[in-house]
C-alpha cells in the first residue's frame, strides 16, 4: 500500500497557471470519440422526418412504402410511438419543451416539427427512406411575423420578473434636459456549435444506456426519467467530448427519438440531427424589438431609465428572451422602469443561447447610452462612470463586487481611448472612414448545488469524479487544476472524470455557473480527503474515496449583486464606396473573478467577442412568411464571422477574486460576447456619424443610413 503525500512533485499554485488541455492530445489524434461516433454492435440510425407545413394537422402517412425499402426496421409516429409524460417540473424549474415529446398527438405547430422517426440498418437507408416518405397534411393559417402584427405582447416572467417599475417615469423624462428615445431591434440568430446534435441509446441488462451530447448529463437524465416513468437508478447518460453547446444542449428530439426506438426494437439506435434539422429542433435565439428612454441632466446623470423588450415563442411552450434584464444591474435612475413581453407565432420555440438577455440586452442598452454620451457632449467612458450605482439598481442589493469602472480604465489606457476625437467622421484612409467605440458588459455570477467524489488511489494518485460537463470550454482542465491545489498534488497525479449522469448530481454547463459550482464540490471533497489522509492512514487497493455536496453552503450565501464586468473597445473600417465594415482591432478587459486557467480563460473571452462580430455584422436568419419556413437554413445561407473578419483580438482581465467562492471563481462563459456588439454598432457611428440600431450592420444598411443621414 502507498500513503499519498504532499511533498516533492506537488504544484500548490496551479490555478491561475496557463495549463493546456488535460484531452487536447486525444482530440487532435482523433482518440476522443463524440456521440455521434462511439461504436456499438448490431448499431440501427434513426432519421427524423419534419412537417414541411407551419401548421396544421397530420392527415394521413404513407408508411407501407417506406417499410418495404432496403434497411428499414420501423417507422415511428404518433400513431404507434411510446407514449411519454412531460407534465412535470424539470431541474432547471422548467416544464419541457414539448417539441421533445415525440409523435404524441397529430398537431403540427410550426415549419420543421417532427413528425416521424425512419429507423434503417445504416443511416443512408434511414436517410433515403425518411425523404421518401409521403405525409399529407390538412394545412391551416399561420403568422411568423414579428413583431409587425403584435405591437405590445404579454409581460412574461421566466427566470426574473417580467415587469419592474420604480419612480414616475413620465415626470422624470419630462424634467429631463437630454432624452433618448430609441428603438433597437436583433434578428433571429442560432447557436450553430461544430457538433450537431446526436444521442445513442441501447438497453443494457434492463438499464437504458444513453450516449449524447448535451450540456449536463444528469439534467438530461433526469428529463428522460420523468418522461418515460422510469426509476431512476434505471436511466444513465454519459456524454464525455461536446464539440460545442453554447445553450441548446439540453432535452432535445433526438434523445427522445433514439430512446422510444430503443425501447422499441430492443437494439441500440443512433439519431443524429443535420444542420439544418438544427435550425428547428434545436432552439435558437428570438429576434428582439427594444425601446429605450433615457432622461438626463445636462451633466450625463441619469433621471430616467426604460427599458421595455418583445421577444417571440412558440405556441406549444413558453421561453422568454430577457433582452431588459440587463438595465436592472448596469445603471440606475429615479425612475427606473423595465419589461420583458412575448408574443406567441407559429415558430419552434426559442431557447438559452449565451448569454440570453445580455447578449441583445447589451446592444440597446449601451447603443442607447453612447447616444445619450454624444448628446450631452460627455465622454462615453465618463457618462458611466456618472451613472455607477452603488447597490442594485433595482433589487437595492449590494453588490458582492463592481469593478467595472476599473475595466473601462485599464482598457481606456490599452486601447488609446485619450487619443480619440469624439466628433464623429472625421478619420479618413483613402476610402475607409475610421471610428472606434465602447460599451460595458456584466454577467450574473452564480452556483448552484453539486456533488463530487474524490479518490486517493493506492498507486499514489487521485481521482476525481463529477458529472460536468465540457463543452469546449477547458472544464476538465480547469477542475483538474482546481483539485490539485485542494489535494496538494501535481496535475498529473489528477484524472478527472466527468460527463457521466452517474456520477451524482451537479449542475449543468449554462448560465456561466459550470466551473464555479464544479470546482466548489471538487473543493469540499479534495480537501476532506486530505484531510483524512493527513492522519497518516494507508491507502487499500480500492483507494480512500470522499464525497462532497454543496446544496447547504450555496444555500447559505447572503442575497448580494453577484455579476461578471467588462469593458469592450472596437476599432471600425466602413467602405464609404461599398457599405463594408471591417473590425480592425478589438479590446476587452474583464473582471471575472480568479482565473483559473489563463490559456484557455483567454480563449473562451475573446470566443466570445468573436460571436459579437458576428453578431453585429453578420448573423440573421430570416423566415419566409410564406411557408413559414427559414431562407437558407445552413450554414451557407446563414452567415457567421470567419477567420477573414476576425482582426486582432486582446482579452484580459483585472485581479478580481470572489471572495466568497472557495477558488474564487465567478464565471467566464458567456460575458465576452456582452456588449461587444454594441461596441461595434457605437464605433461604427464615430467612423460615419451615422446610428444604426438594428443589427447585423450589413453593407446595404449602411449604404442606405447614409443615402438618408441628414448630412447625405
Amino acid at each position: 500500500m502507498t500513503t499519498a503525500t504532499t511533498g516533492t512533485g506537488t504544484a500548490r499554485g496551479s490555478v491561475g497557471t496557463s495549463h493546456t488541455r488535460v484531452e487536447g492530445r486525444d482530440k487532435v489524434t482523433g482518440a476522443a470519440r463524440y456521440a455521434g461516433e462511439v461504436p456499438f454492435a448490431d448499431l440501427a440510425h434513426g432519421w427524423l422526418v419534419l412537417s414541411t407545413v407551419a401548421r396544421g394537422r397530420i392527415r394521413s402517412m404513407e408508411t407501407g412504402t417506406v417499410l418495404g425499402m432496403p434497411g428499414v426496421l420501423t417507422v415511428l409516429h404518433h400513431q404507434n410511438a411510446p407514449r411519454v409524460d412531460i407534465d412535470h417540473v424539470g431541474v432547471l424549474g422548467v416544464r419541457p419543451d414539448p417539441t421533445a415529446a415525440l409523435f404524441q398527438h397529430d398537431r403540427v405547430p410550426h415549419m420543421g416539427w417532427p413528425v416521424a422517426l425512419v429507423v434503417a440498418e445504416t443511416s443512408e437507408q434511414a436517410r433515403a427512406a425518411a425523404e421518401a416518405l409521403v405525409v399529407h397534411y390538412d394545412e391551416r393559417p399561420h403568422d411568423v411575423a414579428f413583431p409587425a402584427a403584435h405591437p405590445d405582447g404579454y409581460p412574461a416572467d421566466g427566470f426574473m420578473p417580467a415587469v419592474t417599475e420604480k419612480g414616475d417615469l413620465e415626470s422624470e423624462l419630462a424634467a429631463s434636459a437630454v432624452v433618448v428615445d430609441a428603438q433597437y431591434t436583433t434578428p433571429e440568430e442560432h447557436h450553430s456549435m461544430m457538433e450537431p446534435h446526436a444521442a445513442t441509446a441501447h438497453w443494457d441488462g434492463g438499464r437504458l444506456d444513453v450516449i449524447d451530447s448535451n450540456q449536463g448529463s444528469t439534467w438530461v437524465a433526469d428529463e428522460l426519467v420523468k418522461m418515460f416513468s422510469l426509476d431512476p437508478s434505471s436511466v444513465r447518460v454519459r456524454s464525455e467530448h461536446v464539440g460545442g453547446g453554447f445553450g441548446s444542449k439540453g432535452l432535445r428530439a433526438h434523445q427522445v427519438a433514439a430512446v422510444m426506438a430503443a425501447t422499441v426494437l430492443q437494439r441500440p439506435v443512433r439519431v443524429v440531427l443535420t444542420r439544418r434539422q438544427m435550425f428547428s429542433l434545436a432552439g435558437y435565439r428570438s429576434p428582439t424589438t427594444q425601446r429605450i428612454r433615457l432622461g438626463a441632466d445636462t451633466d450625463g446623470r441619469l433621471r430616467a431609465l426604460e427599458h421595455s423588450s418583445l421577444s417571440l415563442t412558440s405556441t406549444v411552450h413558453e421561453f422568454i428572451e430577457p433582452s431588459a434584464g440587463v438595465a436592472r444591474v448596469m445603471y440606475d435612475a429615479d425612475a427606473h422602469h423595465t419589461a420583458n413581453r412575448l408574443v406567441r407565432l407559429d415558430v419552434p420555440t426559442p431557447t438559452f443561447m449565451r448569454a440570453p438577455g445580455e447578449a441583445p440586452g447589451s446592444f440597446a442598452l449601451e447603443a442607447a447610452l453612447d447616444e445619450l454620451a454624444e448628446r450631452c457632449g460627455v465622454d462615453p467612458i465618463e457618462l458611466r462612470a456618472r451613472n455607477e450605482p452603488e447597490r442594485g439598481p433595482v433589487s437595492g442589493l449590494p453588490f458582492s463586487g463592481r469593478n467595472l469602472m476599473a475595466c473601462f480604465r485599464e482598457g481606456a489606457r490599452r486601447f488609446g481611448w485619450a487619443d480619440r476625437d469624439p466628433r464623429p467622421g472625421l478619420c479618413r484612409e483613402g476610402r475607409w472612414l475610421l471610428g472606434t467605440g465602447t460599451a460595458a458588459a456584466s454577467f450574473p455570477s452564480g452556483a448552484a448545488p453539486s456533488t463530487a467524489t474524490a479518490t486517493a488511489e493506492a498507486d499514489g494518485t487521485f481521482t476525481v469524479r463529477i458529472a460536468a460537463s465540457d463543452i469546449g470550454t477547458g472544464a476538465r482542465t480547469a477542475l483538474t487544476l482546481v483539485a490539485a491545489d485542494a489535494l496538494g498534488a501535481a496535475p498529473d497525479r489528477v484524472r478527472v472524470h466527468i460527463g457521466d449522469s452517474d456520477f451524482g448530481p451537479a449542475m449543468i454547463a449554462g448560465g456561466s455557473m459550470g466551473t464555479r459550482s464544479w470546482a466548489w464540490a471538487v473543493t469540499a471533497a479534495a480537501g476532506e480527503l486530505r484531510e483524512r489522509l493527513a492522519l497518516g492512514a494507508g491507502i487499500p487497493p480500492e483507494g480512500i474515496t470522499v464525497r462532497s455536496d454543496t446544496s447547504a453552503a450555496v444555500q447559505a450565501l447572503a442575497q448580494k449583486e453577484r455579476h461578471s464586468f467588462g469593458a469592450q473597445f472596437a476599432e471600425v473600417a466602413v467602405d464609404v464606396t461599398t457599405g463594408e465594415v471591417r473590425i480592425r482591432r478589438m479590446l476587452g478587459i474583464f473582471a471575472a473573478g480568479r482565473i483559473v486557467n489563463p490559456l484557455t480563460a483567454r480563449s473562451q473571452l475573446v470566443g466570445g467577442m468573436t460571436w459579437g462580430i458576428s453578431m453585429a455584422l453578420h448573423e440573421e436568419a430570416v423566415r419566409d412568411r410564406a411557408s413559414g419556413g427559414h431562407v437558407g437554413a445552413d450554414l451557407a445561407g446563414y452567415h457567421v464571422a470567419t477567420h477573414a473578419d476576425v482582426p486582432l483580438i486582446e482579452a484580459d482581465w483585472i485581479d478580481d477574486p470572489d471572495p466568497e467562492d472557495p477558488v474564487g471563481i465567478k464565471g467566464i462563459g458567456e460575458i465576452g460576447i456582452v456588449g461587444a456588439a454594441a461596441a461595434i454598432a457605437n464605433a461604427v457611428w464615430h467612423a460615419t456619424g451615422v446610428r444604426h440600431r438594428s443589427l447585423p450592420i450589413r453593407p446595404d444598411r449602411v449604404l442606405r443610413a447614409d443615402a438618408e443621414a441628414p448630412h447625405a
